[in-house]
């Protein structure tokens, strides 16, 4: 079925199912001006749309009952109760019509110039009235097919049709007949049947199956479903552990539903892009008139979809990136013609899926940029020295449009020219994990591209280990894993002290994820495992020693002490209750120089691309704070991100040795230590314990109560004079002490045996 007819008959059934009521409760309280505006809406928004599709019955139909309820808007007519009888047929007509519509996509035939006459015969009473135009044609229609007057008009707006030509109607119903009950066969007495009558028992319109749903409901939904996912991945991790377990089955069960629930869900928040663009050719359209050039814009890939949320991001940059290339880059036609090119400029807007991102390209074929001029510009500013600006590769050079306030018009116009703007384009496409580059050749155009994830919640990801710690890493830049084994270790090669594996043919760059954290070295002897990862056109393999599995995660955002690291990406929960990290394959690309120079280009922006998930889970510049009672009057905090559990322990569990608080946690013993000196671990039972951990050890804090957790920015506005308390930050409204999880970390490290 055609896009718009399916959401014209889905609006269309939304609005006419409380129609009825509304008009009978009109009858009863002629004096609602309210109710009665509505209705009139109601029917406007249909006989609208109905010149749109070309449905023409409908048109007719509509258009004589809208007739009748503005004159009952003007107090021309005064409701009673027959004339509030063919409004209803109109609307029984009207449902018909729109049934026939759902099933066959094509407008039944049928003659409504009785109805039709009727609602004339009431605006003829009106002294002075006369009929609305549109009403008097021909009431006698054929079947027309929507796709045929879609097809027609290429797609696009179709024509109204016109019906044939039929003799004029004229007000000439005798008076007498207007005020009596119409008894037009199959509208009134005691065989008339409603649209609803007539589908039986049929299944449900498209306006049945179809529910509006608030975008706030589907963000608690996602969220509850992330959470769902946790405790799934949790579940299947203690189902590894156990052998016959009577469990193994519904958790399995659990397992399927819970990864069909979560597409489902996030078919929910995907729309195409090209809902971002509807107020794109209206924009080039008066910016061509404004300023005196002929500017087409193409627009490819409009059904590429991705999350709402990144949606609505996105438009404002798109917005902003089209505006400079009608205002700065396409010239004006003398302009153009003078150096060879067409009259009238093109600017090309394009989406398209790669891999598990979205992206989107702005091109223009207009004058170009000049580096030469940014340089100048830059060295102007004081952004770089004269003898960086000459040495400095043009790609690198082109970022600095990107700095506040950075512009190389020469003059300022209502359009741009002031400096502000691509700053915020950059910040708005980092705050969602997208990445924007821009490349220019002078005289031939400008492009810029932009990537962008296709959702921020939730991430498919392979678990992998290395120097006894997990990580993730997101599937979407993995493209196959090797298993190396001592007798593939003659495929390693060494070139110029870079290790290679030769993969097909191919030499693959060798990057050691243990050597890259410093996590120790891994012995080129032993066996252990490539992943093979893809960054633009480059591939390497990631050396790790572990493969587990692939899980769906939570993508969380990371501490602001590690958020500027290039390696990572992120972090997530996994299912025994760890926090790891998730790793960024653009930035260790970057890190670990495996690029080749014919993509270097590439590479240059695998240094931003950290930022891909890194923001996912926080836009603006806030995270998760944890707030907790130490005892103090003042409220604790502590960024989420480093906190690896919440427990409660009863006071049972802990024991005193050497000295110190233990609790045999996870077939270990975990050092207890109170946030406050003078807190009573014996005095509360259970005691809540922050646990802490680092990839060495385990640590936790026992606190009287944890309160809330909260999206803040944590900016410190007082040192601290107490160890363990970094400083103190406004929290909520409220004076609260950021506490040092190193300053606890360490009390454990020193109990540890060597």
């Amino acid at each position: 079925m055609d896009e718009l007819l399916r959401d014209f008959l889905t609006e269309s059934s939304e609005n006419l199912a409380k129609l009825d009521n509304d008009i009978l409760e009109l009858e009863r309280t002629p004096g609602d001006l309210a109710r009665l505006n509505g209705v009139f809406r109601t029917i406007h928004t249909i006989k609208g749309t109905c010149g749109f599709l070309g449905l023409a019955r409908l048109e007719l139909v509509a258009h004589a009952a809208e007739n009748v309820l503005d004159a009952l808007r003007s107090g021309k007519l005064q409701v009673q109760r027959e004339l509030i009888g063919d409004v209803l047929a109109a609307v029984d007509t009207i449902k018909l019509v729109l049934l026939a519509l759902e099933e066959t996509e094509t407008e039944p035939a049928g003659d409504d110039e009785p109805l039709i006459a009727r609602m004339e015969a009431w605006l003829s009473t009106v002294p002075g009235d006369r009929p609305a135009e549109a009403s008097r044609t021909a009431r006698a229609v054929p079947a027309i097919s929507v796709a045929a007057a879609s097809a027609a008009s290429g797609g696009a707006q179709a024509p109204t049709a016109t019906a044939p030509a039929g003799p004029p109607l004229t007000s000439e119903i005798p008076a007498a007949q207007v005020n009596a009950p119409a008894t037009v066969s199959g509208w009134d007495g005691p065989d008339r049947r409603s649209a609803t009558d007539e589908r039986g028992d049929k299944h449900g319109s498209i306006g049945d199956s179809t529910l509006r749903v608030g975008v706030d409901v589907l963000d608690k939904l996602m969220n509850l479903v992330g959470e769902l996912a946790l405790g799934r991945n949790e579940l299947l991790q203690l189902m590894t552990a156990l052998e016959d377990s009577p469990f193994t089955k519904p958790v399995q069960q659990l397992d399927r539903v819970t990864t069909d629930l979560l597409e489902a869900v996030m078919k929910t928040r995907m729309q195409p892009i090209g809902n971002a663009w509807t107020k794109l050719p209206r924009l080039v359209r008066d910016l061509s008139q404004s300023s005196g050039k002929e500017i087409a814009l193409q627009m490819h890939g409009a059904e590429t979809e991705l999350d709402r949320q990144i949606l609505q991001a996105i438009q404002d940059p798109l917005t902003h990136m089209i505006r400079n290339s009608a205002d700065h880059g396409v010239e004006l036609p003398a302009a153009r013609i003078a150096a060879g090119k067409p009259g009238a400029g093109t600017i090309r807007l394009a989406a398209r899926h790669e891999g598990g991102h979205v992206v989107v390209e702005i091109s223009d074929d207009g004058a170009g940029i000049s580096a030469a001029r940014v340089r100048r510009k830059a060295v102007e500013r004081g952004l770089l020295r004269a003898d960086q600006a000459e040495t400095l590769p043009d790609a690198q050079v082109f970022r600095l449009i990107f700095e506040p306030g950075f512009s190389t018009a020469e003059t300022v116009t209502n359009v741009s020219g002031r400096g502000v703007g691509m700053d915020v384009v950059r910040s708005n496409i980092e705050a969602i994990g997208g990445t924007v580059e821009l490349s220019s050749h002078e005289g031939r155009g400008t492009t810029v591209r932009i990537k962008i994830p296709l959702t921020l919640a939730i991430i498919s990801a392979l678990i992998v280990g290395a120097g006894g710690e997990s990580f993730a890493i997101p599937q979407i830049g993995i493209v196959e894993l090797v298993r190396v084994t001592e007798e593939q270790h003659a495929l390693v090669e060494q070139v110029h002290g870079a290790h290679f594996y030769r993969l097909r043919e191919t030499l693959l760059p060798l990057v050691s994820l243990r050597s890259l954290l410093r996590l120790g070295e891994i012995q080129r002897d032993a066996t252990y495992n490539l992943v093979v990862c893809q960054v633009g056109e480059v591939r390497f393999g990631l050396i790790v020693e572990e493969v587990f599995d692939t899980q769906e995660i939570v993508v969380k955002p990371m501490g602001r002490l590690v958020k500027h690291l290039q390696t990572y990406a992120g972090c997530t929960i996994t299912g025994d209750g760890r926090v790891i990290m998730i790793l960024d394959s653009a930035g260790i690309a970057a890190m670990a120089g495996v690029a080749t120079t014919a993509t270097r280009e590439d590479t240059d922006a695998a240094s931003r691309e950290a930022e891909r998930l890194r923001q996912s889970a926080q836009l603006a510049q806030t995270e998760s704070v944890l707030l907790f009672d130490a005892g103090y009057t003042a409220l604790q905090a502590v960024p989420l991100s480093l906190v690896a559990r919440l427990e409660e322990f009863p006071l049972a569990s802990f024991e005193e040795a050497d000295g110190h608080c233990l609790v045999q946690y996870r077939g270990a013993l975990m050092t207890v230590v109170a946030a406050n000196p003078e807190l009573d671990l014996g005095s509360m039972d259970p005691r809540p314990v922050i646990v802490f951990r680092d990839r060495t050890r385990t640590m936790g804090v026992a606190v009287n109560a944890i309160h809330d957790i909260v999206e803040e920015h944590l900016n410190l506005q007082r040192r601290a004079s107490r160890p363990g308390v970094l400083g103190v930050a406004v929290i909520s409204g409220r004076a609260t002490e950021v506490i040092d999880t190193d300053h606890y970390l360490r009390q454990a490290a020193a109990t540890e045996v060597a």
